[in-house]
């Protein structure tokens, strides 16, 4: 197994850290926001300094026009009150083919970056006990979609993505599920640490970072479409994001005499990577669309109430909207299972109603994030209760005692 150097990295990755934006006033052209705490911002805020010069546009970069969000994330509706407001163009917008979110009032540029998750490993680091078993992850994300899909381990969830990296050089956990980005940004801040890196093959796991703009922003939209054109066609756009490209696995597996394990990495070579358990069955992708997730360390608290008529209306929406993935009877399919110790241990969990209330609501179902009205979502809440053992009561529930719930969603008593 070969460990990925980021020595490499580190001049390439500084240079695109150094550029800033044009002296420009706050007020003056076009404002440009990035989402905070995101490990690619270095390069949107490099990537966008070169678009909007190609484009022959003014720009000014807003530190603070996007907020941190609460433990429900920064919803899309949110989003796009803040364009038009704060903000004309959000840079390192994440898209997927599965959750695009095309029903928003948001438009979209052509991708500059295509990303995804990858499973990583730190070469010599011989985790003990638990931890051999150990998959990392960040709490509510795809990373921990896909992990959920892994048989026979435990997870490690963390707050976010240099955590679950750190969860794996600390010892802590065998591998983590991490977004490509993060692991270059790691790679950069910490250049002696080497990584080894696999890929994963849920098709969920394929990213693209755009540029995001308000429904009014078409004519901007074109500007950029056409500036990332002439930037690919004469390479700048290939230079600048280079450090940060996903390797390229299907070459690598192209390649004479190269099999399923061999991957090829930011050097341009291809090294022997097979790692155990890495081959992940497909998983619904959580379309984040810039949130940042905390996992809740409220106490613990009574379940929300729900009323049985609303569990059984629950249960057709979910038929209609959910079961495709998750599987009728909630044992999951190309998705996580919605019932059972990795949904809902009878102790000790990770998540919470109210995170998962909001991370449903928020990015479900995948082909059509948020189409449902919040009752809807409410009532398929009630019914995941259900199925998981919590007894109806008298009084319905609401998507604002569902969202607030700092409840740990362990297993009730069956039913």
């Amino acid at each position: 197994m070969s460990a990925l150097h980021f020595k490499h990295l580190t001049t390439a990755g500084l240079l695109a850290v150094s550029l800033t934006f044009t002296s420009i006033p706050a007020t003056a052209g076009v404002r440009v926001c990035t989402f905070p705490g995101s490990p690619s911002t270095a390069l949107d805020q490099a990537v966008a300094q070169e678009v909007f010069k190609t484009a022959d546009i003014a720009a000014s970069l807003v530190k603070h026009g996007i907020g941190e969000g609460d433990d429900d994330g920064v919803s899309l509706k949110e989003l796009g009150r803040t364009l038009g407001h704060d903000c004309d163009v959000i840079a390192g917008f994440p898209r997927s083919n599965v959750a695009d979110a095309s029903s928003s009032k948001m438009l979209f540029s052509r991708g500059y970056l295509r990303s995804g998750y990858v499973s990583i490993m730190a070469p010599g680091s011989k985790p003990e006990g638990a931890a051999k078993n150990t998959v990392a992850a960040m709490y509510a994300s795809p990373a921990q979609l896909i992990a959920l899909q892994q048989t026979d381990v435990s997870l490690d969830l963390e707050n976010t993505s240099e955590l679950s990296v750190n969860a794996v050089v600390a010892g802590r956990a065998q591998r983590a599920i991490v977004w490509y980005p993060a692991v270059v940004a790691y790679g950069l801040a910490h250049p002696r640490q080497h990584l080894t890196v696999a890929p994963t093959t849920s098709p969920y796991a394929d990213w693209h970072l755009v540029f995001a703009f308000g429904a009014s922003g078409g004519t901007l939209q074109k500007r950029v479409d056409a500036a990332l054109a002439r930037m690919s066609a004469d390479g700048r756009l290939a230079t600048l994001t280079r450090p940060w490209t996903l390797p390229d696995v299907q070459a690598a597996a192209s390649r004479p005499g190269a099999d399923a394990s061999h991957y090829a990495y930011l050097d341009g070579s291809v090294r022997t990577s097979r790692l155990p358990g890495t081959v992940e069955r497909a998983a619904v992708n959580d379309a984040l669309q810039g949130r940042f997730i905390k996992v809740a360390t409220d106490a613990l608290t009574d379940a929300p109430t729900f009323d049985r008529l609303q569990a059984d209306h629950g249960k057709t929406l979910y038929a209609s909207s959910c079961a495709k993935c998750h599987g009728a009877a909630l044992q999951g399919v190309t998705a996580p299972a919605l019932r059972g110790p990795a949904f809902a241990p009878a102790q000790n969990a990770h998540l919470t109603i109210g995170g998962v209330f909001g991370y449903m609501a928020t990015n479900m179902p995948a082909d059509r994030p948020g189409k449902l009205k919040d009752q809807d979502y409410a009532d398929i809440m009630a019914f995941l209760l259900y199925s998981n053992g919590y007894q109806p009561g008298s009084a319905k529930l609401t998507a604002g005692s569902a969202r607030t719930s700092a409840t740990k969603l362990n297993a009730g008593p069956a039913h």
